[in-house]
């Protein structure tokens, strides 16, 4: 499947949006920020429709759960509202691009209870499944196919997310970030993180993301590499560190991006999901799927 790329950093960079709290949802309650949205999407379809690849979509929701939400004037209800109006958009984009993509699956994105590239402390998993889960009910009386969590930090929080869409009936996936050593944000190998969530129920599969595919690649061992299913690289090389400091776009380098991925192919048996993170755009996606 082919998914998108940096969201956040694109409207930001490419497009002149302000987003506080880097949240893009506030967009859904306008029809110019659909229309942005939407524009956004089609440059993805339009690759899936080149590669003749399914497509996951993914709703602009990572910063939608409540305290992320209450920093920006949302009550508990207009996020639920705002969840389910990401799914809506987003099952009527499966519409638009019926006749030119295989399959579209519409996915649900969750983000960290924290900043993900300074996580102040780890949640533990009876804490991460109350919070996120009102979000995850709002995707699924919305329909959605399935949750995604994005940039996470820690196995306890990814752990919580599990229960709380298993028990609300949806699929799920697990994203976790690395830093430029390979190790989780907390500390943990991936290796050690992926176990830990498998042990305690585990999800449907788990991804990485925002990070550079020669981090990532760092991240791997045999036993971990087996349970990923999905890869969303960041175009830079820099550390989250230095990303969160920069006040200039980072697009890297396109050609070392592109070479860099495919090298993570042989390690990956099951990947399946690729896309981009912070600094990419369909044309970095694009890259990634050969084009």
């Amino acid at each position: 499947m082919v998914t998108d790329g940096g969201l956040e950093t694109d409207l930001i960079f490419h497009h002149g949006q302000e987003l506080p709290y880097f949240a893009a949802f506030p967009l859904l309650d306008s029809e110019k920020g659909r229309s942005l949205l939407t524009e956004y999407y089609d440059g993805y379809a339009a690759i899936a429709e080149r590669t003749g690849t399914a497509l996951m979509l993914e709703s602009a929701t990572w910063r939608a759960s409540s305290d992320w939400g209450h920093l920006l004037g949302y009550s508990d209800d207009a996020l639920a509202r705002t969840n389910r109006a990401a799914i809506a958009m987003l099952d009527g984009l499966r519409d638009r691009y019926r006749a030119t993509v295989p399959e579209v699956v519409v996915g649900g994105a969750v983000g960290p209870r924290g900043d993900g590239y300074h996580p102040d402390r780890q949640l533990d998993a009876d804490e991460a499944a109350e919070y996120h889960a009102p979000q995850i009910e709002a995707f699924a009386q919305a329909g959605a196919d399935i949750v995604t969590a994005y940039t996470l930090t820690g196995a306890g929080e990814a752990i919580g997310i599990v229960r709380a869409a298993r028990a609300a009936g949806l699929p799920v996936a697990i994203s976790f970030t690395v830093e430029t050593d390979g190790r989780l944000p907390s500390g943990d190998s991936l290796q050690t993180a992926i176990t830990m969530v498998d042990e305690a129920g585990g999800p449907d599969y788990f991804l990485v993301n925002c990070a550079h595919p020669a981090h990532i690649k760092l991240a791997l061992a045999d036993q971990s590499a087996e349970r990923i299913g999905g890869v969303r690289c960041n175009a830079s090389t820099k550390s989250h560190a230095e990303l969160d400091e920069a006040t200039e776009l980072d697009e890297g380098d396109l050609e070392l991006l592109a070479s860099t991925h495919e090298q993570l192919k042989p390690l990956l048996p099951n990947l399946s999901i690729v896309g981009g993170c912070c600094g990419t755009d369909a044309r970095h996606v694009a890259a990634l799927w050969g084009l």
